[in-house]
């Protein structure tokens, strides 16, 4: 059962988390700063104060829009806000813990990297490395998985799509696969051990082939597809199936 005040605490935090994390992504990708320097509108570029900062609520009082010049504000803030609240509260209120803290972070992570490659089919280094560093550490009380399980699951993981971007770059004389898709499944292997390797790669593949027939990208022989979002997606099920058919 979940523990209201670990949920809260989670849900704040996550929520505070989540304005940052808006920030990244939505300025890296143009290689703005996101630490250094106040935040401003992007439209009149006013200091945003205090008032303007409280996640969720500012956007909602404010109806979306700068109080200064009246530009939108990229509904993209108060969606990641919200979902890290959602992601903090249910980790920390159902594992008020470490494995709860580790759950979080995972959550916290890949909504971030699902976002930017569904954005921009980016998945950066900065992102995709510490999450395997997680997986092999705090990871250890957030999942019920052998280190040795994560150790060949992040090696056959990165391995995996290593293998397939060189074969296909070799057959066909350019890139059809990033090596960041290839990190990410790799770090997942940290997480879940190489038992749920197979489920991640069949349950993502369901989801970008529904996702392009639905929305007619399919049809485009050049289109691409962000396969990091739907493996970020496709984590925690993948997880849950293999443990249970397997564990």
């Amino acid at each position: 059962m979940i523990q209201p005040t670990p949920a809260l605490i989670g849900a704040l935090a996550g929520a505070i988390l989540g304005s940052f994390l808006a920030t990244l992504i939505l300025r890296w990708p143009q290689g703005r700063g996101v630490v250094r320097g106040r935040s401003a509108c992007d439209g009149c570029g006013r200091t945003l104060t205090a008032r303007d900062l409280i996640p969720m609520l500012s956007a909602m009082l404010s109806k979306g829009r700068c109080r200064t010049c009246g530009g939108a504000i990229d509904p993209l803030h108060g969606r990641v806000e919200a979902d890290c609240a959602i992601i903090g509260a249910l980790a920390i209120g159902f594992r008020p813990d470490l494995g709860g803290i580790g759950w979080a972070l995972l959550g916290w992570l890949l909504l971030t990297l699902a976002v930017l490659d569904w954005r921009h089919f980016w998945l950066p280094d900065a992102l995709t490395l510490p999450l395997a560093f997680f997986g092999f550490t705090i990871g250890l009380w957030a999942t019920d998985v052998g280190l040795t399980d994560r150790v060949i699951g992040a090696i056959v993981g990165y391995g995996t799509l290593l293998g397939i971007a060189l074969g296909y770059k070799s057959l066909r004389g350019r890139d059809g696969l990033g090596l960041g898709d290839a990190k990410l499944l790799g770090a997942l292997g940290a997480w879940f051990g190489w038992q749920a390797l197979p489920f991640l790669l069949l349950i993502a593949s369901a989801m970008g082939l529904v996702v392009m027939l639905a929305t007619g990208r399919a049809k485009a022989r050049t289109a691409r597809v962000p396969l990091g979002t739907f493996l970020a997606l496709a984590a925690v099920p993948a997880w849950a199936l293999a443990d249970r058919l397997i564990g």
